[in-house]
């Protein structure tokens, strides 16, 4: 695990996912046959499309890290290797899905949620995950950031659903944000690793309420170090960016442009420091 995005303590979100779950399939139950085939922020998919995505998370899970069948791998190890591999997955999946019925993918998606959260509670939290959460920098994590990192995962496709349909509010209470954006800020000093700062420098990044909050990061000699704003409530930033959560999401999660972002955000300080958080990538594909 590199230092500089080393968390300093856990994001509790193992007891969010069957609420995660009960929200989806009360959604998903209700739409009428032309919502499935609504855009969404998710590039070419549609909501159909994005539901098969996440049914497919659950299922590769429960394959790879219950069962033990890892099927392909990356022809090659580096983040470039992994992420089109990853991509090439996802695409196919979606195609062959499209197949499915809404009412075959609610089923399946209700059985294999129920065992998907089964399975992570049987994770020691403290244990070095099957796999690290890239975006952040590692190349070793524990359990509970690949579990927090997986409650990301669900959260955002399910916003993207909920975007199309025009029903977000669900998922922006503090209960269920706040571990979200707390867990996609971890990412922030492997977002800032090559920008150009003073010993000491500290930048600042608050997301609004509710579910919010405020975070840093401070330049260390070697790397850059995540921190809680409290231990020094009155230094002296270097830059600080503040984002409404609803920019902040889809920021962070593809479904804005940095460029999209820079005109709902506010800036203050050095600018190169703030565009680098805004370039901020906490997904994978």
């Amino acid at each position: 695990m590199e230092e500089s995005s080393r968390p300093a303590a856990p994001i509790e979100t193992l007891q969010l996912f069957p609420r995660l779950d009960e929200l989806l399939l009360a959604l998903l139950r209700s739409l009428a046959p032309a919502d499935w085939q609504r855009p969404t922020l998710a590039r070419q998919w549609t909501v159909k499309d994005v539901v098969a995505h996440l049914l497919d998370g659950n299922l590769r899970t429960l394959s790879m890290l219950r069962d033990g069948h890892f099927g392909e791998a990356p022809a090659g190890q580096s983040y470039d290797d992994v992420v089109g591999f990853l991509n090439r997955l996802n695409g196919e999946w979606v195609r062959a899905a499209r197949r499915l019925s809404p009412a075959v993918l609610i089923e399946l998606l209700a059985q294999s949620g129920a065992e998907y959260s089964a399975f992570l509670r049987t994770l020691d939290p403290w244990a070095p995950a099957a796999f690290s959460v890239a975006w952040a920098g590692e190349s070793e994590s524990l359990n509970w950031f690949h579990v927090a990192r997986d409650y990301t995962e669900k959260w955002h496709h399910q916003q993207q659903i909920r975007e199309a349909m025009g029903q977000t509010a669900p998922l922006m209470s503090p209960e269920l944000f706040h571990p979200f954006i707390a867990t996609l800020l971890r990412g922030l000093p492997h977002a800032l690793r090559t920008a150009a700062a003073p010993t000491g420098a500290v930048v600042q990044v608050r997301i609004g309420e509710p579910g919010g909050g405020t975070w840093q990061v401070e330049k260390a000699p070697t790397h850059w170090r995540l921190r809680e704003a409290a231990e020094q409530p009155g230094a002296l930033l270097a830059a600080e960016v503040a984002l409404a959560p609803e920019t902040a999401w889809k920021l962070f999660t593809k479904g804005l442009s940095p460029a999209e972002a820079r005109d709902q955000a506010r800036l203050r300080g050095d600018e190169a420091l703030g565009t680098a958080v805004l370039g901020l990538v906490a997904v994978m594909a």
